[in-house]
């Protein structure tokens, strides 16, 4: 299936090197840098000057900084520990950077040493063990660098014995530690930004705000790169300002393709209670944005079939202040020629991305704006971005690739927002984008009269019709067709050929007649007509009006005026705000999939494609995740909303799709592990790994697609009377009353809104029936304890079953078995008989772990007990 904003939308990874800070910190600092043989001077409570007058200067040293053979010393039983984590430098010799700015930012380590570190949670544990063998981290490593902003140097200084070969330490590591230094740079431009002088003072000497003295608001940063005797090289975070402050990975390159794997990621004690949304750029939950983006004003000129010259101005607020430097993403292949703030030049730096993390998996870059003086709470400023660059690909005749398709302008991650955009484009050309086409040419970005336009040059204006996440746009030679789904309008833009490199259908021969006349030519050999996308654009429009209409009745309004579908190359759809990027694959008809060679559930999947991204509108851009572990609902959410519309169409087909999406699960690697094994779905992109590359589809959309089924089902048979419901009887058909309302809440409670797992289970918690309520508690944790935290697909069976026929009734008991599964999985388990003939529903058993006894009362007669005979569990087929 596809993809929301493919990887561009993905939350992504609490990866802590690019978590930047963003909350309002003036440091105490407890250390300065101390030469051999000087006392250890400790400075609380005051910041010491930067004696640096520009950023970029500031973030070349941080970038580059090698070790000074003044500070190599010997050390032995030394301990580092950052909350979950521990490391002891048993024996050896370490070795601290230079000065830059009168700081030491990090140190390289050669010698004995050990790490401990323990996940605090069964899946973060089971995640360990996955990669590492083991579920608690215990490695003894050889070497390990270190970079910190904090007083790490001056914590381990009393441990501290000059060494005597300090010249040929810092000869053998010194290339090395310059190298690794340039990961961590940015991090720490944003924590040493805050003390650049201020109007020419230093930084102590300027009205910068006080930190509030709350040991939370400590900005402390620590990642260790170790030497592991056993792991091979991997990476120890702690950084106090990311959402998940610790977690532990490692970059692996298998069969060509790199990968870096997350070992585990989690909270700290102290901040892992609080759950706030957060921006896409710089974490997945726990910390709430202190920059708020309202607006975005951008003028582009598209020039085809590469270049893009923009224009970008953003309105921005500032809810939580002090800061010097905010992070900003945007691709890496758009150069930025001019920042200004409220019309003044301000420094930036445009970071190239790191190998390994996963902006560089992401093809992302960041850019740093820093400020010349720190910002105030309640401050609004008008930033402006003049950039330019080579983002666009043509994929074949008069189809382009918008390579930068997330990034193509200047923002702070997935946050609703408004958008004014303006193109201007050669003539020939279509170009569709998010928002509302409107027919007046708005002034320029600068508050003055747009100029004309130069002859035979095309401009249009978009305007959204209520806040989005993320803006975008195609340009190509399209033919357009219209469709309509009550009140909206659906358009459809495509080209009338494929793009290099589809796949063609075989070439074949047609035999002649035997009872034709005899002719001396061989067998004919027949090519078949190459696909139109053109051709076929009326049927995908009408498909996509069609799961309109389908979900308006189920979950409210469609949320835009129009919907536009335009057919991009390449084997990924978009669902974004009002615009679905749809790949070539989706535009062939019937026989065209048959010609391919595709089986018929595979054909089924691929036309799914359009209601799923249709179905993204109300889920992934109406209803936004919170954090990257919440990002499996909006995909499992699209991706069941277009198997019911298949259901109500093909129930047989329904079901194979589900089949095989369970199928998929217990597929094994070439290991011999089951994909199933590679977590929850609440690892979210952690999961696509060097051990499952394909791990996040196949359990966010296919096991998350199961979480919901195993929801709708429960509702709708705790809504039936015992034994009202016969099986087989009005599946597609039948309400889904309490599924729905609890759906179409979250709609109305969460439109224009993030949701995290526990918010979207607690508004089916509201509308669980009491027949639901395991342990006599209108709580759905069981779910997420052992379903939406958990990885099994377990057996069930049945056995003893005794009936016992009284007056008016049959008493049935027996004993359910619960295989292949942990001992704590909860699973209410529907239980049928045979009723006259006919299979009729008994009622639900809520099975707790490996055995569970049962008695329920049935019609009398009733006889031939069986197990969910409609499939409506996520378990392995008997």
């Amino acid at each position: 299936m596809t993809e929301v904003i493919a990887r561009t939308r993905r939350a992504l990874l609490p990866l802590a090197c690019l978590l930047l800070a963003s909350t309002a910190v003036t440091l105490s600092f407890s250390q300065d840098a101390v030469k051999p043989g000087e006392p250890a001077v400790i400075v609380q409570g005051r910041t010491p000057p930067l004696h640096l007058n520009a950023p970029e200067s500031l973030y070349l040293q941080l970038r580059t900084v090698g070790l000074d053979q003044a500070r190599v010393f010997r050390l032995r039983d030394v301990s580092i520990d950052r909350e979950a984590f521990h490391i002891t430098l048993n024996d050896g010799t370490i070795g601290f950077t230079e000065d830059l700015a009168g700081r030491v930012t990090g140190a390289f380590f050669e010698g004995e040493g050990e790490v401990l570190l323990s996940p605090p949670s069964q899946y973060e544990r089971a995640s360990m063990a996955l990669f590492t063998g083991a579920a608690i981290l215990e490695e003894r490593f050889a070497t390990a660098y270190f970079r910190f902003n904090d007083d790490t140097y001056a914590e381990l200084r009393p441990s501290l014995v000059s060494a005597d070969d300090g010249q040929a330490f810092v000869a053998r590591w010194n290339e090395t530690a310059r190298n690794l230094a340039e990961g961590d740079a940015l991090r720490l431009l944003m924590t040493f930004s805050r003390f650049l002088p201020v109007g020419g003072k230093p930084a102590e000497d300027a009205a910068t705000p006080v930190r509030s003295g709350n040991d939370n608001d400590e900005d402390r940063f620590l990642h260790v790169r170790l030497q592991g005797l056993r792991l091979g090289t991997f990476d120890l975070y702690f950084d106090s300002d990311a959402p998940e402050q610790i977690w532990a990975g490692q970059f692996k390159t298998v069969e060509g393709a790199s990968y870096y794997d997350v070992w585990t990621s989690f909270s700290s004690a102290e901040t892992n209670a609080s759950a706030e949304a957060v921006n896409a750029t710089l974490g997945e939950g726990g910390k709430s944005d202190s920059i708020a983006i309202s607006h975005y004003g951008i003028r582009a000129a598209i020039k085809p079939p590469l270049q893009i010259d923009a224009e970008a101005l953003l309105q921005m607020e500032v809810r939580q202040g002090g800061q010097r430097a905010v992070a900003f993403e945007l691709s890496r292949s758009l150069q930025i020629t001019r920042v200004e703030a409220d019309g003044q030049p301000v420094e930036f730096i445009h970071n190239p991305a790191m190998e390994g993390t996963q902006r560089a998996r992401q093809g992302n870059d960041l850019v740093a704006i820093v400020f010349p003086q720190p910002l105030r709470t309640g401050q609004r400023l008008e930033l402006r971005f003049v950039y330019a660059g080579e983002v666009l690909s043509e994929a074949g005749a008069g189809l382009l690739y918008v390579g930068a398709r997330g990034t193509w302008y200047p923002n702070r991650g997935l946050v609703m927002s408004n958008f004014d955009l303006e193109f201007h484009y050669p003539a020939g050309w279509t170009l569709v984008a998010t928002g509302k086409r409107t027919d007046v040419t708005p002034p320029s970005l600068g508050g003055q009269e747009a100029a004309p336009s130069p002859l035979g040059e095309q401009v249009s204006h978009w305007v959204s019709e209520r806040p989005m996440p993320i803006a975008g746009f195609d340009l190509g030679k399209f033919e357009r067709v219209v469709a309509h789904a009550g009140d909206v309008t659906v358009e459809t833009y495509a080209t009338s050929g494929m793009e290099r490199g589809f796949p063609q259908p075989a070439v074949q021969a047609v035999i002649p007649d035997p009872l034709a006349p005899r002719v001396s030519q061989p067998p004919l050999m027949v090519a078949p007509s190459p696909p139109s996308p053109a051709r076929n654009a009326q049927a995908v429009a009408a498909a996509s009006a069609h799961a309109i209409e389908f979900f308006s009745r189920r979950y409210g309004p469609f949320p835009y005026s129009g919907l536009k579908l335009v057919q991009m190359p390449g084997g990924m759809s978009q669902g974004w705000p009002g615009l679905i990027f749809l790949s070539s694959m989706s535009f062939l008809t019937a026989e065209e999939k048959s010609q391919l060679h595709f089986n018929p559930l595979e054909r089924t999947l691929i036309s799914l494609t359009i209601s799923h991204e249709t179905a993204h509108q109300w889920w992934g851009d109406l209803v936004m995740w919170s954090g990257y572990r919440d990002q499996w609902i909006v995909e499992a959410l699209a991706n069941y909303s277009s198997l019911m519309v298949l259901e109500s169409e093909n129930p047989a087909l329904f079901r194979a799709a589900l089949e095989k999406f369970r199928d998929d699960l217990l597929e094994k690697n070439k290991s011999g592990s089951q994909l199933m094994e590679d977590g929850p779905v609440t690892l979210g992109e952690r999961l696509s790994c060097s051990q499952f590359p394909s791990g996040y589809d196949a359990i966010s959309y296919g096991r998350g697609t199961w979480l919901f089924h195993m929801l709708r089902f429960m509702m709708r048979d705790a809504d039936r009377t015992g034994g009202a419901r016969r099986h087989g009887e009005g599946n597609a058909g039948e309400s889904d009353e309490s599924f729905v309302r609890a759906l179409r809440r979250i709609r109305e409670r969460y439109q224009g809104k993030p949701i995290t797992t526990r918010e979207l289970l607690h508004a089916f918690e509201e509308a669980l029936p009491p027949s639901l309520w395991y342990e006599h508690r209108q709580s759905l944790d069981w779910f997420y304890e052992g379903w939406v935290n958990g990885t099994a697909i377990p057996r069930f069976e049945l056995h003893g079953v005794k009936y016992s026929d009284k007056p008016g009734a049959t008493t049935i008991s027996g004993v359910i078995l619960q295989k292949d599964a942990p001992a704590n999985l909860v699973t209410p388990v529907p239980l049928y008989a045979s009723v006259a003939g006919k299979l009729v529903l008994l009622g639900r058993v809520f099975v707790d772990g490996a055995e569970t006894s049962f008695r329920l009362s049935a019609s009398p007669g009733a006889r031939k007990v069986v197990l969910d005979p409609e499939g409506t569990l996520l378990a392995r087929s008997r």
